[in-house]
């Protein structure tokens, strides 16, 4: 996959302040929206076991407040 589309999740709703993901030439690139010129790559390794963390609570406390 060489192009894809920017991806929100749909718990942002209709929100244009939110955090994207797309996969473009064998990586990962996650930016917000707000920020669209800072975009952070990484491997699909990498971030599947961060989904998988996050699937799991392992980051539960740093939303507690929000």
């Amino acid at each position: 996959m060489s192009n894809s589309a920017w991806q929100k999740s749909s718990y942002s709703g209709a929100s244009d302040n939110c955090v994207e993901v797309r996969s473009i030439d064998g990586l990962i690139e996650v930016r917000e929206s707000d920020e669209a010129d800072v975009i952070v790559h990484t491997t699909h390794p990498k971030f599947a076991n961060f989904l998988q963390g996050a699937k799991a609570g392992e980051f539960d406390h740093l939303i507690a407040n929000a």
